[in-house]
């Protein structure tokens, strides 16, 4: 079931189009991570979808209603470097912010505390923001975000800033919220969008190039190719790997050899039959697939 729908949005700022048709939806309970080098028009589109700013063309949608209310409503949003008073307490931000969003006084300070305890600062509620660490100030935003029960959080850059241990508790607490919420989230740390997230928009100036689930673009760009290494190389063993009608190409690499095959399945059997009537001594035998980072490089470089 799908959450938003963003329907052919682009911003132009002074002759230049920043982002440029985009469309796309967001599935109810998915993490989405939006990928793209600098530039790319990432935060751009997230300040969209979050309503901070308007979309020179195009339009976004929440439960079918295109509008009918501040996009405000729906939406949590931490920016890539937000902005705290010092001397306020995380409990009072919190209440602060809970009133900004219309709660009662004591309703926002039941829901600061149950906010607290999620993003594990419980125990420093009554500290300075100002003594909090980098890490402590990412997860009191992103409870910031949650205040008013949003049906989409939006997170730009949440981890890009932090050092690892806080670049950890965050990863750790987006693993948490993706049980019960759907967050959308830009970074440029591949690996951190394949650990926590299920589905990927990979933008590159300002143009969406790929989109979908983490493992059906891994499928689609499957490499087909097996690597092979053995303790003592084997005579004439590019001769032999020749003849095997599912072997493309042979590439020595390392210590070993990229074989590129028509079909992984029919080469893996053929390859290990031709191996064992042999007598060869294989070391590794290894189905090379193509990382997120390739994929992105992939794609951007085209």
């Amino acid at each position: 079931m799908s959450i938003m729908s963003a329907n052919h949005l682009t911003k132009i700022f002074q002759n230049h189009t920043v982002v440029d048709d985009l469309s796309f939806t967001l599935e109810t309970g998915k993490c989405v991570a939006l990928l793209g080098p600098n530039g790319a028009g990432k935060t751009t589109t997230l300040r969209m979808l979050a309503g901070f700013i308007k979309p020179s063309q195009g339009n976004i949608q929440f439960d079918e209603e295109q509008f009918t209310k501040d996009i405000r409503h729906y939406v949590g949003y931490l920016p890539q470097y937000p902005v705290f008073h010092n001397w306020m307490t995380g409990e009072e931000f919190l209440i602060y912010v809970g009133q900004l969003a219309y709660l009662s006084k004591n309703d926002a300070k039941t829901k600061a505390q149950e906010l607290l305890d999620l993003v594990r600062l419980g125990d420093d509620k009554q500290k300075r923001i100002g003594k909090y660490s980098g890490g402590m100030k990412q997860r009191l935003g992103i409870a910031q975000a949650l205040m008013h029960d949003p049906q989409l959080i939006i997170l730009d850059e949440p981890v890009s800033s932090l050092d690892p241990i806080g670049r950890r508790e965050v990863l750790n607490l987006i693993r948490e919220l993706k049980k019960d919420a759907t967050i959308l989230f830009s970074t440029h740390i591949l690996n951190d969008a394949e650990e926590v997230s299920d589905d990927i928009l990979l933008l590159n100036h300002g143009k969406l190039l790929k989109q979908g689930a983490i493992h059906e673009i891994h499928s689609q760009q499957e490499t087909k190719t097996i690597y092979l290494a053995f303790q003592d190389e084997p005579k004439f063993i590019e001769e032999r790997l020749k003849e095997i009608n599912s072997v493309f190409n042979i590439k020595r690499e390392n210590a070993g050899f990229a074989i590129t095959v028509h079909d992984v399945n029919e080469a893996r059997s053929q390859l290990l039959e031709v191996i064992q009537s042999e007598g060869w001594n294989l070391t590794k035998f290894e189905v090379l697939t193509s990382s997120l980072e390739d994929i992105f490089i992939k794609a951007v470089t085209e």
